[in-house]
């Protein structure tokens, strides 16, 4: 009989894990062609998920586009709210295998875990809404006895969606859930470097009684399958989480076909001289550091106002001083690793670059494998690669200002528009900020990625499309709306 040496080894062995779900059948366990999946901290091999072959990838879309889902709303509502029950019920083991496979440490799995919940409950909820608009139409000279009937309807192949590593599970329910809430289809194919927190995901959904043809989990290299996925003829949409070089060339790419694109962030905090400096340092060490940093809307830079910044900057250090981070299993961790070694070997070769031309390194810049200490820098000018590219990782930067017009130039600078953070409580910085930053989200004393699993979600320029997620938009998103008008005497 085969060791396993952890848990998580046990556990996905157990579950079978190792295999494809395409419409709920296990497919591709054994087989010599295969990705390890190995732990970020300890560098154990956790187990394999088989490289699907462009004709498995195409089984799947065939699958999903001879299925007509037939789900009434109180059906939807019935399986996301069972799903989200089981979430609830297996928690632990479930913030367990995220750990395992992203070394997240365990306040941010368990945290991802309860989001998850969350998406399919607002999901839940929303199918029970009335997604119809009605409309009179004698409002003018011109009109006449008749109203207009709106209603949405699935679309008529397949959706195919892509994800990436930083919310193995959370990603995945952002793009499933409004699939099943509108009665879709979807061929997912998560990161390889976390694959098994989506196909346990789907695990969960075959059991909460959804039809296993309304999902479809492949895995394999990108580099063999994705353009598969993206020009699939039975894939009416492409919905993509990502970096911006790959959304680009889906973008290009994809063709005909509506296209849903979440790309990354270079989300400021702003700090302005009324602001609570003790409230502004705290969403900053949490901004940057929760989830490893690994967030297209952790904060990337703080922009913080000449007056203050000293004092902000002491106060920043300090708190980073005391975020714990090591080992990611263990409960009493502020922080894990990043999602392997190579990337913290890039965070570390960014702080130094912006050393070596003259920013001041004030706390971390400590790498051991896969483990990235909290890093704070200051005498940060914007064309630095630290601040002027998405910096994916615990680093943060620290620019000044020396008035808001500064502050708003510094802000849409970059290529990207995602999302910000303001800490100030006069109402005519804030409405200046709301009006002119280049973002999808403005956040006023609260870190730029808050939002409810509901909410509209996204951004512009590099950032995105202008297509929003969160349950709700993505919902709209997934459909298509039928405009209809009868006689109404």
């Amino acid at each position: 009989m085969r060791n396993r040496s952890s848990p998580a080894a046990e556990f996905i062995h157990e579950h079978q894990l190792d295999a494809m779900r395409i419409a709920g059948r296990r497919v591709g366990a054994g087989r010599e062609s295969v990705i390890g999946v190995s732990n970020p901290y300890t560098g154990e091999r956790l187990g394999s998920v088989p490289k699907a072959s462009v004709g498995e990838v195409r089984e799947a879309f065939a699958a999903a586009a001879a299925f007509k889902a037939r789900l009434t709303r109180f059906e939807r509502a019935a399986i996301l709210n069972q799903a989200a029950a089981i979430v609830r019920e297996r928690a632990s083991e479930i913030s367990a295998l995220i750990t395992a496979e992203s070394g997240l440490c365990v306040k941010d799995s368990m945290y991802e875990t309860g989001r998850v919940a969350d998406v399919l409950l607002f999901g839940a909820t929303e199918v029970l809404r009335d997604d119809g608009q009605i409309f009179s139409c004698d409002l003018t000279p011109q009109g006449k006895k008749r109203r207009v009937y709106t209603q949405r309807a699935p679309l008529l192949g397949a959706i195919s969606a892509i994800t990436p590593f930083n919310h193995p599970m959370n990603q995945v329910a952002h793009k499933v859930v409004p699939s099943v809430a509108t009665n879709n289809r979807m061929v997912l194919k998560p990161s390889e470097k976390v694959p098994f927190s989506a196909i346990l995901f789907a695990d969960i959904l075959y059991e909460a009684g959804l039809p296993p043809a309304m999902l479809s989990i492949v895995t394999g290299d990108p580099r063999e399958i994705a353009d598969e996925l993206i020009t699939n003829e039975a894939a009416d949409l492409v919905t993509f989480t990502g970096g911006v070089a790959i959304g680009k060339h889906i973008a290009a790419r994809a063709g005909y076909r509506r296209i849903v694109l979440e790309l990354g962030g270079n989300d400021p905090l702003i700090v302005m001289e009324d602001a609570d400096l003790e409230e502004a340092s705290t969403l900053a060490v949490q901004g940057s550091y929760k989830n490893s940093g690994q967030r297209c809307t952790a904060i990337k830079r703080m922009l913080v106002h000449e007056s203050v910044a000293a004092e902000f900057t002491e106060r920043v250090v300090a708190k980073t001083q005391a975020w714990k981070h090591g080992d990611p299993g263990d409960p009493g961790m502020d922080m894990g690793t990043v999602i392997d070694e190579a990337a913290a070997r890039l965070f570390e070769a960014r702080v130094e670059e912006a050393l070596a031309q003259g920013a001041r390194l004030l706390a971390g810049q400590r790498r051991e494998g896969a483990l990235f200490a909290p890093t704070v820098l200051d005498r940060v000018r914007p064309e630095m690669t630290v601040v002027r590219e998405e910096t994916f990782g615990p680093v943060s930067p620290i620019l000044t200002f020396r008035h808001i017009d500064e502050a708003i130039a510094l802000s849409n600078g970059t290529a990207y528009g995602l999302s910000s953070s303001v800490c100030t409580n006069r109402l005519d910085y804030i409405t200046r900020f709301v009006d002119e930053l280049q973002v999808g989200t403005v956040n006023v004393r609260e870190v730029p990625g808050y939002r409810l699993e509901l909410t509209p979600f996204g951004g512009i320029k590099d950032s995105g499309l202008g297509y929003k997620e969160g349950v709700q938009e993505a919902m709209k998103s997934f459909t298509n709306l039928k405009t209809y008008s009868l006689p109404w005497h």
